[in-house]
This record gives structure tokens, C-alpha cells and sequence, in this order.
């Protein structure tokens, strides 16, 4: 496993070599120029929004577990976390340390914690999947091509058939293992069950806007302003890389993507360059009270649950 995580972040070293060897250094200074304080100050804002949303989302996730904690404490976790997920390896540290600094005292008080976490990063990551679904539908329009739209058909079915087969499959496997039985009733409490459903969407979906408007305002704030149709294509792509363990926090394989996405609708890989690492900067720096919380931590020498 660690000779495939060093495989893969030798790759993504010579890619972005390859990328960034075509860049404009000077176009890439010009669009940080353009950058204002508007645009600084609305993706902090987004930023905000971005972390006390997910925690109210984690909040529910745990108590549909049985696991009860306070608003002020699952935001200031949640700081913590998402500036540990931003600057370790990987794109996850943060949220095991989270489970990890949620735990309870006793054999196994670490296991709800770490379901609830496991839980909430799902609810995400499937709001990530019914956009790039949509996306489908739109690629033909960046494309171009008939071919391009068969493909998308093609591609949307196969989803369909899987999710079909998969949540046939269940019930069988259900019947089988007792332990998956428990599993699929936690996921019904957390996913389905009481309106839980409409809440989980509704607040992932609008954690995911305030990815994508990061996105637009970053690439934007640059001088390169994104159409619509980026919101289902290049954007959602150049999010979802981030979870390739092979950058740190996520950088490196994000530009790498917008650099590579971004001429597909019109713009440079340059101006690609400049919007991602707007984009990353701004997303650290809305995080850096975790880093605040951990550092009072320290001096305190009082961790919240060492």
C-alpha cells in the first residue's frame, strides 16, 4: 500500500511537471492581481457557511446513532477537522481525528463516533454523485458530438442498472449476515427513516453549492468567469479528485484537473491554475480557526479527549 501511494504521487508529480511546463507565469501573476478584497471576502463567507452546515449535518448523523453532542462543539470539531484535511496527506486525517477525539471512555467507544463520521462523509459524497450524474447530461454541450451524447446515455443506464442490482442484492445479503442487517437499519435511521431523507439532502446539497459558488467565484476573482454548464462538469471533476489520495489535503490533484478540464470550456489551463489555487487558499484560510482550537489545545495542555 505505501509503494502505491508513493506510485501515485510520483505520477501526479510528472503530470503537473507536464502541465505547469506549458504555463503562462506571467498570465498566472496577472490573474492573482485581479483578485479583490469582494472576492476574498464572499469566499470566506462560503467557507463559513460551507463548515457550520456540515457540522449541523454530522450533529444529526450522530444523534440519528444515539450519539448526542452540542452545536458549539460539532462546529468547532468540524474547524478542526476540515484544517487537518487541507494540510495532511491524503484528504482524511482530519476527519479520523475527529472520530478519534469523539470517542468514549470503554471497550468500542470509538466505533459510533467513527460510524457517525463514516455516515456524514457519505451523505457528502453522494451529493457529489447526483451532480456529476447530471453532468451526464451536459457534457455533450462542452463535447460536442453525438457520440459524446450516446456515451452520457450509456453511462447514466449503467448507473441505474447498478443501483438496481445493488439495492436487490440487500435484502438477500440481509437475510444472510446479521451484522449487515444492523448496518442497514443504522444507514435507514441516518438516510431514510422520520424525514431524514429531505434533511440529509437538503443540507448536502447545499454544502455542495457552496463548493461549486467557490469555484465560480475563485475562477472568477481571476478573470476567467465560468459558465453554467461548469457547475456539472469541469467543477464537480475537479472536486472529486480531491479525494485521490495522492496529493496533500487535496492540492495538487485539484490543479492538476483544473488545468486539464478547464480549456474544455473555454478558458486556459493557466487561468485553471490560478482558479484552483485561489479556490485552495481561500478554503484554508476559512479553516484556520481549527488551527486556532488545536493550538489553544496545546498550550493549555488539555486536548478534548486524549
Amino acid at each position: 500500500m505505501p509503494l502505491l501511494r508513493l506510485l501515485a504521487a510520483l505520477a501526479l508529480v510528472a503530470f503537473l511537471a507536464f502541465l505547469v511546463s506549458g504555463t503562462d507565469f506571467e498570465a498566472l501573476k496577472d490573474g492573482f492581481k485581479q483578485v479583490s478584497a469582494a472576492h476574498v471576502i464572499a469566499g470566506l463567507m462560503l467557507v463559513q457557511i460551507q463548515i457550520a452546515v456540515s457540522a449541523l449535518r454530522w450533529r444529526f448523523t450522530a444523534a440519528r446513532l444515539g450519539e448526542a453532542m452540542s452545536l458549539p462543539l460539532a462546529v468547532s470539531e468540524y474547524y478542526v477537522a476540515s484544517f487537518l484535511n487541507q494540510t495532511l496527506p491524503g484528504g482524511v486525517a482530519g476527519d479520523a481525528v475527529r472520530a478519534y477525539r469523539m470517542r468514549s471512555e470503554g471497550p468500542g467507544g470509538w466505533k459510533r463516533p467513527t460510524k457517525a463520521v463514516l455516515f456524514e462523509r457519505l451523505s457528502g459524497q453522494m451529493a457529489f454523485f447526483v451532480l456529476a450524474l447530471g453532468g451526464l447530461f451536459i457534457w455533450p454541450q462542452v463535447l460536442g458530438g453525438e457520440d459524446a451524447g450516446r456515451l452520457s446515455l450509456h453511462i447514466a443506464l449503467g448507473f441505474i442498472l447498478v443501483a438496481a442490482a445493488l439495492g436487490g442484492g440487500m435484502n438477500v445479503i440481509k437475510r444472510r449476515f446479521s451484522w449487515i442487517g444492523q448496518l442497514a437499519d443504522e444507514v435507514g435511521a441516518v438516510f431514510v427513516r422520520d424525514g431524514a431523507l429531505f434533511i440529509q439532502a437538503g443540507m448536502s446539497l447545499l454544502i455542495v453549492g457552496t463548493y461549486v459558488a467557490g469555484f465560480f467565484l475563485a475562477s472568477d476573482a481571476v478573470g476567467a468567469p465560468l459558465p453554467w454548464t461548469a457547475a456539472l462538469t469541469v467543477i464537480p471533476l475537479s472536486l472529486i479528485v480531491m479525494l485521490i489520495p495522492a496529493g496533500m489535503g487535496g492540492w495538487g490533484t485539484r490543479e492538476a484537473a483544473a488545468m486539464a478540464l478547464w480549456p474544455l470550456i473555454g478558458a486556459t489551463s493557466t487561468e485553471g491554475l490560478a482558479a484552483s489555487i485561489v479556490y485552495g487558499g481561500l478554503s484554508l484560510a476559512g479553516a484556520l480557526p481549527g488551527l486556532a482550537i488545536l493550538s489553544l489545545e496545546t498550550i493549555r495542555g488539555k486536548p478534548r479527549r486524549a
